[in-house]
């Protein structure tokens, strides 16, 4: 069994403490997407041709290591989440293609973060998508290999209030890990360490919650620094990100002395704002002030390849999702994370495929965008690309010059670097003459279209030499919202 005594550690050097906190961006660059079942093939060509062109800083992918086949079920994506070896062989691509994928990114200025599950492995008997075989009953999996002694107590019960059977028992039957064993620290710190070599950034750990912070102590303690021939700086550590949901048990501080932690009050309370369960002027100190992490220790998102699926938030909801975005990444709080989905009607279904259930890739239009009615790519939106243009262009400018009608329609600027107002009021138009903060000039909106020199695609906003605007945006607007950056001045 897992130990049952929890341990308090304390660091006496910060920069132990922060070590796996720096996700290792290029310079002008703030935000990562999760390309969700994505081949690797077709994520090296898209650092190459839309990503690092437009300054994003990073890429999670899907599990790379070899899953069950579950053929019955049409290859749900939760197959990738149900280990059968750490072989760098799925449906996304084998070894040398991971390998091409992570060179031509880094290249570029791009990372890569895989998505690691080490807390268990399959709960389904049978073969991988590698061949390697796997035994639930008699923990046999001799791809990694692991033997029944590499398992918690099948027979042990999960109590959601009770945290150490939620480190030492099954989550939805799968097998659960031991990581007190030599075996399975040793194989876990080489999977990563290899991951590493071959020149990933850091990883999103997958349900880290369900694991024992002192355990991953000595796992962490084992990884190597990052590769230096992928452009990292010497002794850098990897940059850590853990799925943890708070609750009266278990906290995410649990963990920051081990990394970020992902901040899931954030996405519930974004989705009720911009849905109108609750007003945007609350937004106002959104982030700590609503007794949130601090910023520091934080992956913010509006939707994750989880909550989507559960109705929480997605491309489905249109106008409000966009709205929910803008917001995201104009805010200044946590590391942000935007998700790039594939279309789906039902709840597990996995990535487009063809009658094999060979992962398609995804073809574009003239406008740049996904074109083929599969993937969905909001990452190439071009609201999407805009505002991750306006959060590299304010920095770390302030909050300033917050304005609010008392209800759902808001405004803010960064600095004197960028200026955001949005109209949540249902069939209220918004008309104000209002403070942006910004240099007089007339300002492309980034929410209806981009600069092209000096030409603008979309809406032209004058602001006067007092840093005034008149604004005007109907509730009936395409786009609930107006964004106006420096760098979009013309």
């Amino acid at each position: 069994m897992k130990l049952y005594v929890l341990l308090v550690i304390f660091f006496g050097s910060t920069s132990l403490g922060s070590a796996y906190h720096n996700p290792h961006w290029g310079t002008g660059r703030s935000v990562m997407v999760h390309l969700f079942e994505w081949k690797w093939s077709d994520i090296a060509k898209e650092c190459e041709n839309f990503l690092g062109p437009n300054r994003y800083a990073g890429v999670q992918i899907s599990p790379p290591n070899e899953n069950f086949l579950e053929s019955i079920n049409n290859r749900p994506w939760s197959e990738r989440y149900q280990p059968m070896s750490y072989k760098l062989i799925t449906r996304s691509g084998n070894e040398a293609e991971f390998a091409d994928m992570t060179r031509r990114c880094n290249a570029v200025g791009v990372r890569i973060y895989p998505d690691i599950v080490v807390n268990h492995m399959s709960s389904m008997s049978g073969l991988g998508v590698g061949g390697s075989s796997g035994q639930v009953d008699s923990g046999d999996f001799p791809g990694v290999p692991y033997t029944f002694d590499d398992f918690n107590n099948p027979r042990c019960r999960m109590d959601w209030n009770n945290p150490p059977t939620l480190r030492n028992c099954e989550l939805d039957t799968l097998r659960d890990l031991n990581q007190t064993k030599e075996n399975v620290r040793a194989a876990i710190s080489n999977y990563m360490n290899h991951l590493i070599d071959l020149g990933v950034a850091g990883f999103r750990m997958d349900v880290m919650k369900h694991m024992w912070p002192q355990d991953l102590t000595v796992i962490w303690g084992r990884l190597k620094n990052l590769n230096v021939n992928h452009g990292f700086a010497a002794n850098s550590r990897p940059f850590i990100v853990g799925e943890v949901y708070d609750d009266q048990v278990i906290q995410g501080s649990d963990f920051w002395h081990l990394g970020t932690t992902t901040e899931f009050r954030y996405p519930n309370a974004i989705a009720k704002s911009f849905r109108g369960q609750d007003s945007l002027k609350w937004l106002r100190t959104f982030g700590e002030g609503w007794g949130f992490h601090p910023t520091q220790y934080v992956l913010s998102f509006v939707t994750n390849h989880d909550t989507q699926r559960e109705g929480l938030f997605s491309y489905k909801e249109g106008r409000l999702y966009k709205m929910a975005v803008a917001f995201h990444l104009a805010w200044p709080y946590g590391i942000p994370r935007i998700m790039s989905s594939y279309y789906f009607d039902t709840k597990f279904q996995g990535p487009p495929h063809d009658g094999n259930y060979n992962t398609l890739s995804p073809t574009f239009g003239s406008n740049g965008e996904c074109n083929d009615n599969k993937w969905v790519c909001e990452h190439r939106w071009y609201q999407t690309v805009n505002m991750l243009q306006f959060r590299n262009t304010v920095g770390g400018a302030a909050v300033a010059n917050w304005w609010d009608n008392g209800d759902n329609q808001i405004a803010f600027s960064r600095g004197n670097r960028g200026f955001m107002i949005f109209n949540g009021q249902y069939r209220v138009d918004l008309n104000v003459h209002i403070f942006t903060g910004l240099p007089a000039g007339f300002y492309c909106d980034l929410a209806t279209g981009s600069l092209r020199g000096t030409f603008c695609t979309g809406t032209t906003v004058n602001v006067a030499a007092d840093g005034y605007a008149s604004i005007f945006l109907s509730s009936e607007a395409a786009e609930g919202y107006i964004a106006l950056s420096v760098d979009a001045r013309h």
